[in-house]
């Protein structure tokens, strides 16, 4: 197993939430034993009728564990919202156990005011796999085209790939969406997720996608949010300052992976050619994820969001860094970055005078123009996203 850059801890209950697909139970497995861990997981159908039917018996069960047994990991807790009630009395208790609860889905939880044990548990995030986690066997076309799911990254050829990917795109439909009814007709949804993956990391135009899809813009809202519910994907919204009257106020939206947004976009059979303005916009996605999986990984808390004014100058990646100039990051899929490039990005930097301007970039070479700095894409991301910023 690729050892994973997050960091959990074996003396406290915790949540770890993540899409489907992106190694939370094989992470689980990995760092706590058979010996001294009950499993319950609540994808099963025998388990999931059980605990729904009878969720007083997860007490009963944990006040009679064995002195070996030291934790419960729930999978998918999201099925029984109701147990958080009962985990929270058993906490209380200080009963010698901590509960580890694991969930592809935040929707039930947000939209029946489930009980996240206000503050009682920790809340991790586990993403697919970073180029950091990699290492060496990281081949940044593989990972642009068909994405960095750990199931993915295993497969030797395109067919196996392709065949994974769209068994993905199938089950979060049948398990995510259909089975537990957050949506009454799924044909219109799935014709949203193929319009809403062209758009990937487009400013949204909620009407524009309501006529595509053939439905009411609430409805286009609702889908969006529901992506973002069941960790399908996030809203980066427009960065807000001073000089907000020049700037644009839609949100953006992003996949949670490269390989997924092209499966549900049907380009899963195009290939992605360098100078090509689709692998230009793979690019930037692949980059803005590194950024956002690292700073969760690493507690960095930072917020980002993007810069777009209405004449259309536009930085792609603002990072607002606690006790920090924000960060802006214009990304460039160029092997050979020349000073004409980054006009915009300079123009707004200067404008806002609080920021440090940097570029990530293909480019071998660490190079200055004036004040923006253009970074290896690999040595830039280490730089500013990971502890070695700090060392």
């Amino acid at each position: 197993m690729l050892s994973r850059l997050i960091t959990l801890p074996k003396n406290r209950s915790f949540f770890l939430f993540g899409a489907r697909g992106v190694g939370k139970s094989t992470l689980l497995r990995y760092i706590f034993s058979e010996h001294d861990t009950l499993w319950i997981n609540l994808l099963g159908d025998e388990e999931e009728n059980r605990f729904s039917r009878h969720p007083d018996e997860l007490a009963v069960i944990a006040r009679s564990l064995p002195s070996q047994k030291k934790y419960i990991i729930i999978d998918e807790i999201q099925k029984i919202p109701k147990l958080l009630d009962i985990i929270h009395i058993l906490i209380e208790e200080k009963l010698p156990v901590h509960f580890i609860m694991t969930g592809s889905s935040a929707r039930k939880l947000k939209r029946g005011g489930a009980n996240l044990l206000a503050g009682r548990a920790f809340v991790y995030h586990l993403f697919p796999f970073s180029y950091l986690e990699i290492g060496d066997a990281f081949h940044l076309p593989q990972a642009l085209e068909w994405g960095s799911l750990p199931t993915t990254t295993l497969y030797t050829n395109e067919d196996e790939r392709n065949l994974y990917l769209q068994a993905y795109a199938n089950t979060y439909l049948k398990e995510e969406i259909w089975s537990e009814q957050f949506i009454k007709n799924l044909d219109p949804f799935r014709r949203f997720l193929e319009v809403a993956a062209q758009m990937n990391g487009k400013i949204l135009n909620y009407a524009s996608i309501a006529r595509d899809v053939g439905v009411s813009e609430n409805t286009v809202k609702e889908y969006f949010s529901l992506l973002e519910d069941t960790l399908i994907g996030f809203f980066l919204e427009p960065f807000h300052h001073s000089f907000r009257k020049r700037l644009r106020t839609a949100p953006k939206f992003y996949f949670f992976d490269t390989g997924v947004t092209r499966t549900l976009a049907r380009l899963l059979r195009v290939p992605l050619r360098e100078s090509t303005s689709a692998y230009g916009e793979a690019f930037e996605h692949f980059i803005i994820l590194e950024c956002m999986k690292l700073a969760s990984y690493y507690f960095l808390d930072y917020r980002f969001s993007y810069l777009c004014t209405k004449d259309d100058a536009e930085i792609d990646l603002i990072v607002d860094r606690p006790g920090q100039p924000y960060l802006f990051i214009e990304i460039k899929s160029s092997r050979e970055m020349a000073s004409q490039s980054l006009k915009s990005l300079g123009q707004l930097a200067k404008d806002f005078k609080n920021c440090e301007a940097i570029c990530f970039s293909q480019d071998i070479y660490t190079k200055k123009y004036g004040d923006i700095t253009v970074y290896p894409w690999k040595e830039g991301i280490k730089k500013f996203f990971t502890k070695q910023q700090n060392a």
